[in-house]
């Protein structure tokens, strides 16, 4: 786009966080090259931080926002955007984490109510859904079904899942359909690149409790999804998902080891009529 061209319409404020990049940088005369050296990012990256329009796409982080407001004189303006779309709602979140998930070679998957969408099976799935009251139920049960085959590809992620005792004991649906769906994370927890463990409620407070969350490798590099009662948010800037990588860690503190988890599990299991 033209340094001329007006940047309406768009949708949410990472799209006129990438408009105004690529907008300062042409009217200061910068390649891109140029702004990678800035920034210390290569070619490459930069066209996608000024492509919030295609596949690929990334966010601007707070550091390099922290630079260009120096670099530019624009008196906090693009921290003070990033900061803001970081706290907002952006509706692509769901899809862009969908599309990261497919891709992604490693997961850390934190749960306190429900069993991870990837790990579902078709029983839990409907029970959800019809619980929710949402239209089309065989289309959402199938779309949730659909992104499993993440599960069979070649090279396969890696997982290290942690849940809250409340996943499994908690019914969905009904008791044979809880006791389909422990068997499976116990069949998942076999393969050898998934580790399921569990943090009993006997632990108590913890800094787990605030919220389910995921964390995923992409191309060498983590995004974090953040669960919330509709959509989710998509963290992207280093520092905070650090802070998510940290807090798993934590909440791994808390967990049983991976033997005593599944005997847990098994024993839930059994005790379902």
């Amino acid at each position: 786009m033209g340094s001329g061209e007006s940047p309406a319409p768009v949708g949410t404020l990472w799209q006129l966080i990438a408009i105004q990049v690529r907008r300062h940088r042409q009217e200061h005369g910068i390649s891109g090259e140029a702004l990678g050296r800035l920034l210390d990012l290569d070619r490459s990256t930069v066209s996608r931080l000024e492509s919030w329009d295609r596949p690929g796409a990334i966010k601007l982080q707070e550091k390099h926002a922290v630079k260009l407001d120096a670099e530019w004189k624009t008196a906090g303006l693009f921290v003070t955007l990033v900061r803001f779309a970081k706290e907002g709602h952006d509706r692509e979140w769901f899809a862009t984490h969908l599309e990261m998930e497919a891709r992604a070679t490693e997961e850390r998957i934190w749960e306190t109510s429900w069993v991870p969408g990837l790990f579902q099976v078709e029983s839990y799935v409907r029970a959800l859904v019809e619980s929710a009251g949402l239209p089309d139920v065989e289309d959402e049960v199938a779309a949730r079904m659909k992104r499993q085959e993440m599960l069979d590809r070649t090279p396969v992620p890696l997982f290290w899942v942690v849940l809250h005792e409340n996943v499994i004991t908690e019914e969905v649906g009904s008791p044979q359909v809880m006791r389909e769906q422990l068997a499976r994370l116990l069949e998942l927890a076999a393969r050898p690149k998934i580790s399921i463990r569990i943090v009993p409620r006997t632990v108590g407070a913890h800094v787990g409790r605030d919220g389910a969350f995921k964390i995923m490798t992409v191309d060498g590099t983590d995004s974090a999804y953040v669960e919330a009662a509709q959509e989710g948010r998509l963290v992207q800037d280093a520092t905070d998902v650090r802070s998510y990588r940290a807090r798993f860690d934590r909440i791994g503190d808390e967990a049983l080891p991976v033997r005593a988890s599944l005997e847990l599990i098994k024993q839930v299991m059994e005790g379902l009529a």
